[in-house]
């Protein structure tokens, strides 16, 4: 763990500027207008969790550089933190390894490689995880807190299929028919009962790597003890 809060407070500060502009891009703030349907996509809403969570995490820096001094630690509310960086890989696992293999045969092509894109799917999730393991402190972690990465995901299936089934259409597909869910695993229309295969499989990942964090946790308390 890095224990200088000058260092820490510039990269936070580097990657709230990053995360920010690049969800800004993403959602078309440089192009005439903001896209509000961007919002209704889980890259979007967890692209804005970690905006917040750089933004708690460069308040309490400052402060702390300013009431602890340069040296200590920089490792504030970890067990958030660990919760937020899992989130945040989903955007990364399920664009990359689910999403581009289809988008590629599909109509966006090159673009995947804009920026705007990159900072969503690939930046934003990055620089939260190296913060963590830059900067978070060990023997702060639950065993409770690998269950609570499923709560928002959880919560987003949910909002998105009664968003679904309410009317909400997020485009029309090249048939001309209305695409109703955001994601071809969440898509009952076209997917069918699978669905339940996805989010089952998604959520048991989800709980494997909660259990890796928790097991490096332990690791890095049992070293730290050693160490003391």
């Amino acid at each position: 763990m890095i224990k200088n809060r000058i260092f820490a407070l510039i990269f936070r500060l580097g990657s709230l500027i990053v995360v920010v502009f690049g969800l800004l891009a993403h959602i078309g703030a440089f192009d005439g207008g903001i896209k509000m349907r961007g919002f209704m996509y889980y890259t979007v809403q967890s692209n804005i969790l970690a905006v917040a969570l750089f933004t708690f995490l460069l308040i309490r820096t400052a402060v702390g550089l300013g009431k602890e001094g340069i040296k200590g630690s920089a490792g504030y509310f970890s067990r958030f933190e660990m919760v937020c960086v899992i989130d945040l890989q989903l955007t990364f696992w399920v664009y990359w390894f689910m999403l581009v293999p289809t988008v590629v045969k599909g109509s966006l092509g090159p673009s995947m490689w804009d920026f705007n894109n990159l900072a969503v799917h690939g930046i934003a999730p990055m620089l939260c995880l190296v913060d963590y393991f830059l900067f978070s402190q060990a023997r702060h972690l639950k065993y409770m807190d690998v269950y609570r990465t499923l709560l928002y995901p959880l919560f987003y299936i949910t909002f998105v299929t009664i968003a679904g089934n309410l009317g909400y259409v997020y485009y029309k597909d090249h048939d001309g028919l209305a695409v109703r869910f955001p994601y071809f695993f969440l898509d009952y229309d076209r997917t069918g009962k699978a669905v339940l295969y996805y989010i089952a499989a998604l959520l048991i990942v989800f709980l494997i790597v909660g259990h890796g964090y928790y097991l490096v946790d332990r690791l890095r308390r049992k070293k730290s003890k050693d160490g003391e």
